[in-house]
C-alpha cells in the first residue's frame, strides 16, 4: 500500500489539487458561501481522476503486483490527504477571520466550529457519491463528478438556507466560543457521518471495481 500511496503522490497527483488547498485563505472574504472552498477540493479530486483515464492510469496500476483493493484504497487516501490538508489549511484563516473586524456573513454560515462539522459531512457526501459513481464506470469520470457536484449542490443550498430559516440553525451561525457545546457536537457528528460515508463509499468501490472487466 505504501508503493501504491507513493505512485499516487508522484504520478497521479494533479498540481490543482495542490494549489487548490490554499483556496482557503477565501474564509477571509466577507460574505461568501464558504462552502465553495471545498467544491473546489473536489474538483481537485475530480482532476486527478480524469488525467488518471487520460493517461491510462488504471491499466498501469493493474500491471503492479497489487489487488484491486489496494489500488483503491490508494486512491481514497490521496483524496483523504487533499481533503484533510484543506480542512487543515483552512483553521488558521478561521481562526484569523475572527480576530478581524468583519461583519458577520450574510450570506451563510460563519467561519466556526458548525462550519467545520458541516464541511466534513459535505465531503464524506462528495466521497460516496462520487467514487462509488467512478469505480462503478471509471471511464465516465465526468458523469460522477455531475452527480457528486449535483449532491453537494443541493447540501450546500440545505445549509446555508438553514441558518436563514431555521432558529435552531442560526445559534450556531455565530462567532465562537459562543453556544460552543452545540458547536462540538455538529463537530464530532460531522466527522462521525464523514467517516461512515467514506467507508461505505470505499467498500462499496472495491466491491464495483473487482467486478469490472478491464
Amino acid at each position: 500500500m505504501k508503493n501504491l500511496l507513493y505512485k499516487e503522490l508522484r504520478l497521479a497527483l494533479h498540481p490543482t489539487a495542490v494549489l487548490f488547498i490554499a483556496l482557503s485563505a477565501m474564509l477571509l472574504i466577507p460574505n461568501y458561501p464558504y462552502y465553495i472552498i471545498f467544491f473546489y477540493t473536489s474538483l481537485g479530486i475530480f482532476f486527478i481522476c480524469l488525467t488518471g483515464r487520460e493517461n491510462h492510469d488504471i491499466f498501469y496500476s493493474m500491471t503492479l503486483p497489487a489487488p484491486r483493493r489496494q489500488i483503491v484504497g490508494a486512491r481514497f487516501l490521496l483524496a483523504l490527504i487533499l481533503e484533510g490538508a484543506q480542512l487543515a489549511a483552512a483553521i488558521p484563516f478561521a481562526l484569523f477571520r475572527q480576530s478581524l473586524p468583519l461583519p458577520p456573513n450574510l450570506v451563510g454560515i460563519d467561519a466556526n466550529l458548525a462550519f467545520f462539522g458541516s464541511s466534513l459531512i459535505l465531503l464524506g457526501i462528495f466521497n460516496y457519491v462520487f467514487f462509488v459513481s467512478y469505480y462503478r464506470a471509471p471511464d465516465k469520470v465526468g458523469r460522477s463528478f455531475i452527480f457528486s457536484s449535483a449532491a453537494m449542490l443541493v447540501y450546500i443550498l440545505a445549509a446555508e438556507t438553514a441558518v436563514h430559516a431555521l432558529p435552531a440553525a442560526r445559534e450556531l451561525d455565530t462567532p465562537d466560543p459562543t453556544r460552543l457545546g452545540a458547536k462540538l457536537i455538529l463537530l464530532a457528528l460531522g466527522a462521525v457521518i464523514f467517516a461512515l460515508l467514506t467507508g461505505l463509499a470505499y467498500r462499496r468501490s472495491v466491491r464495483l471495481f473487482e467486478k469490472i472487466d478491464l
